[in-house]
């Protein structure tokens, strides 16, 4: 019997409906499983594959077969948004059926809450911040709730795996799991899984039961891929002194619109060996090539435009805007990032899917996941991705709908100056686009997802939420009940002892008079709040108004008459309200930046690897642009002429040197502590680093070619340990409740999760031989 027979026939209608005339593979493969089997289930398969329906057609016609008496079905995801577009897709699924669906995060109004409260049925779905909430505060509730829960599935699962946001899940389905008689399957959906081992281990925490995968739907996918570079001009326009209300009316953001044909493919046409540097009426100097490139690569074509970083992403969303006023065309860009308003995002993700013009919208991370954006033509990355898992999940994110996936990368550059020192004459983030692009085509290699051995800041928490959630417990047992939960198996019960003493001596405990442990004075500080649920950082930012519109925020308030960068204007501030933490502003022309503060994360070591290996072979890669074959050519010969691949340390001139390790973050992070550490020893003075590509330092003692043997010779001489690299005076501050830990906590776990002393040995043994 195929799994179209096996539907509930509500769902056969629902596939009639669609005009469907097969199943995609996953989506049988998918059935079988459910169907047939206990078993958790991972569906692995490309972005817009079918893994929503795969998951959700058989686990409804589960349902509607034999109705549950609660909540049948936990969708978690990560995103309000994800959340919001999958309930508007089941909603049709589900409208001529009788099972309820109901959403659940900060922006979903009291009474549907209230309704989902009162009648438990169906699939709920909710973020982990307010599942933890449930947890803690309606404890005597959740077995009305939850009592028959079949299924637990979660979204995109390679953004949760690794961080303490996937191990908030893991610990609050545990949880949850204490509760039921019957533990839910877990159903996991994810678009790029390096390990799958690691997946399954992470997918079944807590859990005796095994886990099966889908097969992906392609095994050789077709994509369209180009790379170019460009210098970033010295006489780039500079539009922060322009003065000037912007054109469009009060009360509303600016709406893109814009007319023009369709060009096929990426556009040669934009490339010059010149920067363009067109003169407007005013004979002003126009935006650099690159983003004149952009501009020409997202004409009459739906796309969008990656960056890094909120900065890079206001920074681009300005640059294309000015260029489209500059040419007197329509404003097409809109913007969408984590600092925006939620109508703000929420609106550039509806243009988008209505698919009526062509709109190009410059995201960062908050696109990458798989809220369903419509129809795109292409996806421009600015500079290189971090990670081979973003280059697939943004490569994904264009050809649907049988066209092939197609990205554009644009690399921007500034040009060195005459006379550069050798590290700041190579193109690192070109090197570093192509060997992400590389690693995935020769060897399918996917990042796996970081591990923490000691993850302090959530074990402080779950701490706490257990004891808001279920009242006193004895040390023996709340330790018995934290300690089991997956992502602490690792953490050493003295550790803990040490944790809990000082929560009692910080008042975070209370020990009563039967010597149980309790929430203390200041520990409800915390869990009173709202704040508590989230395992991330709280924003502290300033909101930004614009007349009664919320625009957004930024991290810190700028005094009056000063002008900032925000959703791809610039904003002058007229007032501000520091106890509320409001910032009122009135649009201006011109650019300026903004910054908020974060961590970028890490870069695997095998990619640096390959950027090494670039450098030296001949390969000329089918997807670079001109500009960029001519780029990577002189890089190459300048490692040729300077055998920067062949000794890990270079003589600058003098007495400067520079180290060119090729390692990832982690082990390189190492080394830099552990030049800091030995530096008397070895005579280094001045270290400065670039990334993880490069360190340069000045030596009086000796040649620093032999660094490398000298270095590994300390390590034995002091016996050195990763703990000795973190110095007694630091109190590393890095997840949301660091700044509350013991610094000697604080120093171990930095040590444990985030130095890679192995790794570093094991290059230095390379070199020293």
């Amino acid at each position: 019997m195929s799994a179209f027979d096996r539907y509930a026939p509500l769902i056969q209608d629902y596939i009639y409906s669609k005009g469907w005339s097969e199943l995609r593979s996953v989506q049988e493969e998918a059935a079988t499983a459910i169907f047939d089997s206990a078993d958790h289930l991972l569906i692995c398969s490309s972005t817009a594959s079918g893994k929503t329906e795969a998951a959700f057609f058989p686990i409804i016609s589960e349902l509607l077969n034999d109705p549950p008496g609660s909540f049948g079905v936990l969708y978690v995801a990560p995103l309000k948004s994800l959340i919001n577009d999958q309930f508007e897709r089941l909603s049709e699924l589900l409208a001529a059926g009788s099972i309820p669906l109901a959403h659940w995060h900060g922006d979903v109004s009291s009474s549907h809450k209230a309704k989902a409260l009162k009648d438990p049925k169906g699939i709920l779905q909710i973020t982990p911040e307010s599942l933890e909430s449930m947890l803690i505060n309606r404890q005597n509730d959740l077995p009305r709730l939850f009592g028959d829960l079949r299924f637990v599935v979660i979204d995109e699962v390679h953004s949760l795996m690794g961080t303490d946001r996937g191990r908030q899940i893991l610990c609050q389905l545990v949880r949850l799991e204490r509760l039921l008689l019957c533990p839910p399957r877990r159903i996991g959906l994810s678009a790029t899984i390096g390990d799958r081992a690691a997946a399954a281990r992470w997918l079944s925490g807590g859990s005796t039961k095994n886990v099966r995968f889908t097969r992906s739907d392609e095994e050789h996918p077709v994509w369209r891929l180009g790379i170019e570079h460009f210098f970033v001009p010295t006489s780039r326009l500079q539009d922060q002194s322009e003065e000037g209300t912007a054109v469009f009316p009060k009360g509303r953001m600016p709406e893109a619109s814009g007319e023009s044909h369709l060009q096929e493919g990426f556009l040669d046409s934009a490339v010059s060996k010149e920067p363009i540097e067109k003169k407007d009426d005013n004979g002003s100097v126009n935006f650099d090539a690159g983003y004149e490139y952009v501009y020409r690569c997202t004409e009459n074509r739906s796309c969008l435009v990656f960056s890094n970083s909120r900065e890079e992403t206001e920074s681009v969303t300005a640059a294309l805007r000015q260029l489209a006023e500059r040419k007197g065309e329509p404003d097409r860009f809109l913007i969408h990032h984590g600092n925006l308003s939620a109508a703000l995002r929420e609106e550039a993700e509806e243009k988008i899917k209505k698919n009526e013009e062509y709109y190009t919208t410059c995201a960062t991370v908050t696109l990458e996941l798989g809220v369903d954006i419509g129809r795109l033509s292409r996806v421009i990355q600015m500079d290189a991705p971090n990670t081979v898992s973003s280059f697939l999940q943004r490569l994904g994110r264009s050809g649907r709908r049988g066209a092939p996936p197609e990205m554009m990368m644009v690399i921007r550059e500034e040009e060195p100056l005459s006379g550069a020192p050798l590290p700041q004459i190579l193109p690192w983030k070109l090197l570093q686009a192509i060997a992400v692009i590389q690693l995935y085509l020769e060897e399918g290699f996917i990042e796996g997802a970081g591990t923490k051995t000691l993850p302090l800041s959530l074990l402080f928490q779950e701490t706490l939420s257990i004891l808001a959630s279920g009242g006193e417990r004895t040390p023996a047992a709340l330790a018995g009940r934290v300690l089991g939960l997956p992502p602490f198996s690792q953490v050493e019960k003295e550790d803990y002892k040490t944790l809990l003493r000082f929560m009692l001596e910080e008042n975070y405990l209370e020990r009563t008079e039967e010597g149980g442990l309790i929430v203390g004075l200041e520990g409800e500080k915390l869990t009173s709040s709202y704040k508590f649920y989230a395992s991330f950082k709280d924003s502290e930012d300033f909101t930004v108004l614009w007349s009664s519109d919320e625009i957004g925020t930024i991290s810190s308030c700028p005094p009056k008459g000063e002008r900032f960068a925000l959703a791809g204007h610039v904003w002058e501030v007229e007032d501000c309200d520091i106890k509320r933490r409001l910032i009122y502003v009135r649009p201006v022309k011109g650019r300026m930046d903004v910054s908020w503060p974060g961590d970028y994360g890490e870069i695997h070591t095998k990619i640096l690897e390959r950027m090494k290996k670039v450098l030296t072979e001949e390969t000329v890669y089918p997807y670079l642009k001109p500009q960029a074959v001519e780029r990577l050519t002189a890089a190459r010969t300048v490692a040729r002429n300077t055998g920067l691949c062949e000794r890990p340390v270079l003589r600058l001139g003098g007495l400067s040197y520079c180290f060119f390790p090729w390692l990832g973050t982690r082990p390189f992070r190492t080394l830099r502590r552990a030049l800091l550490r030995y530096s008397g020893e070895l005579g280094i003075s001045s270290p400065e680093f670039e990334g993880c590509y490069y360190l340069s330092f000045k030596m009086d003692k000796s040649s620093g070619e032999d660094l490398p043997a000298r270095l590994l010779a300390l390590f034995e001489k002091e016996h050195t340990t990763v703990e000795d690299l973190v110095f007694e005076s630091e109190s590393p501050s890095m997840d949301k409740y660091d700044p509350l830990l013991p610094p000697a906590l604080l120093r171990k776990a930095y040590a444990k999760d985030r130095l890679d002393l192995p790794t570093l040995r094991k290059r230095l043994e390379e070199w020293s031989r």
